[in-house]
């Protein structure tokens, strides 16, 4: 009986082998025809093709991208854009996109990359350094400094132009604070203000989630920079060693951020865990636990706002007045008191780019001082400009622009460099052991530490005083 099912299952391979042969010439082709069809084609300088995220059916980006794709074609006669969206989850997006930039047949001229990954693609090669674009564009001296690092590889060239960024923060709702007698102006000034008052709610409000962290694998690498990182930066250690370039192992701040966290789930100061380790838990955070009135505190970031606007996911007219907003304070108030993390987009030109030169000047259209105001205000986004940081327009857009824009000063990127994803992962497992109680901190952290070693061979340090 055994050799007659082992033929069927030989051939059922073989096919299976010929029908991904098929459809991977099949693809083949078709990226031939789009790109200009045969071998004595040259690169098509009459267009160039922008590839970015889109995310399920929200009209931001197309619509923005939309209009600039008319402004640019109308002052460029001749050169078509291309409009390019992916719709997928990030990490089928950072996929699809490198196999798209691996070859000159079927590279995109100008990419979305998310500076949580844009490293990778720069180590792999995909992407061409801007340094002598920048230095001549007169609009690149009123980006941040700050901004400017996010898409700086460690050879000290830039890869990309940042279109925006977030900061993070505490939100907090005023009419459950209210009832547990507490200050509806409330700005917390250390870890232990901010743990002090999830007692005091799960003490006076019952019912409702006092406060929430992203933690463990479930929710990625919003668990890494909105809940860890929001620790650990607030210490006085760090997660890299930008001089000696290595990562930091064995640090006091991350013991004490595990410890942080362990207390809020021991405590039982926050979701459960299983709620927290739900992938889609941002969402319902966001769209049904703040809007509903289910959950006091929330270490969180500025575009949660964007769902409760008209027209957005769920919309919440009351949420200015229900919701107040402070900074995460550091471990024990000192200076500078304050700490945010933040992330963001850049467009960025692959190496296989057949029309690099236009676009670049796409990329200036819609970096100018206009196109970002118009860009920020829509998308609930932080400016990297600092003329847009003081423009009225913006400002006055959402109560909270500039609030969150305040952070900053005080806000800090993830080093993510090429390794960072994978430590990242690390950083989740870490926090997702403690949450629940599998091992203790002290395992926790001497695990991280072994596992990053693993990762990063030689290139770890032990942190100072350590």
């Amino acid at each position: 009986m055994a050799t007659h099912t082992e033929q069927p299952t030989r051939r059922r391979t073989r096919g299976n082998r010929m029908v991904l042969a098929a459809l991977v010439a099949g693809l083949v082709a078709v990226a031939v025809a789009a790109c200009g069809g045969g071998s004595n084609s040259g690169p098509d300088t009459s267009k160039i093709t922008v590839t970015y995220k889109q995310i399920g059916g929200e009209p931001v980006y197309q619509e923005f991208l939309g209009a600039a794709k008319t402004e640019f074609e109308k002052a460029n006669p001749g050169i078509t854009v291309n409009l390019q969206p992916i719709t997928a989850a990030d990490s089928d997006y950072l996929t699809r996109l490198q196999l798209q930039m691996r070859s000159p047949r079927t590279s995109p001229d100008l990419v979305y990359e998310d500076t949580f990954q844009i490293n990778s693609d720069i180590e792999a090669g995909y992407l061409r350094p801007l340094d002598d674009q920048l230095n001549a564009w007169p609009d690149w001296q009123q980006f941040s400094e700050t901004a400017k690092g996010a898409a700086k590889a460690l050879d000290g060239k830039t890869y990309g132009v940042p279109d925006g960024t977030d900061t993070r923060g505490l939100w907090f709702n005023k009419e459950i604070f209210a009832k547990a007698g507490l200050p509806t102006d409330w700005q917390p000034k250390t870890w232990d203000d901010v743990l002090s008052a999830a007692r005091t709610i799960k003490a006076k409000v019952p019912g409702v989630i006092p406060f929430n962290i992203f933690s463990g694998k479930g929710v990625g690498e919003a668990a890494s920079i909105q809940g860890f990182e929001m620790l650990l930066y607030g210490t006085a250690d760090t997660l890299y060693d930008l001089p000696s370039r290595k990562w930091v192992l064995g640090s006091k701040g991350f013991t004490d951020s595990l410890q942080f966290v362990n207390r809020v789930y021991t405590e039982q100061l926050g979701p459960t865990a299983a709620q927290s380790l739900d992938p889609n838990f941002q969402y319902k955070v966001a769209q049904q636990l703040l809007p509903k009135g289910q959950l006091a505190i929330d270490l969180d970031g500025s575009w949660v706002s964007h769902n409760w606007l008209p027209g957005n996911a769920s919309p919440w007219p009351r949420w200015d007045s229900v919701l107040g907003t402070a900074a995460m304070p550091t471990q024990t108030g000192q200076a500078p008191g304050r700490v945010s993390m933040s992330g963001g987009w850049t467009w960025a030109i692959p190496k296989n780019a057949a029309n690099p030169d236009k676009a670049w000047e796409f990329v200036k259209l819609i970096s100018d001082r206009e196109h970002h105001v118009k860009f920020d205000i829509v998308n609930t986004q932080i400016p990297v400009r600092t003329d847009v940081a003081k423009d009225p327009r913006y400002l006055a857009a959402n109560p909270t622009n500039g609030f969150f824009s305040s952070l900053v000063p005080v806000t800090h990127y993830r080093p993510a460099y090429a390794l960072y994803p994978r430590i990242s992962t690390e950083i989740q497992v870490a926090m997702e052991s403690v949450m629940t109680g599998t091992t203790d901190v002290a395992t926790a952290a001497k695990t991280y530490d072994e596992r990053v070693k693993g990762i990063a061979g030689d290139a770890v340090m032990t942190a100072a005083g350590s």
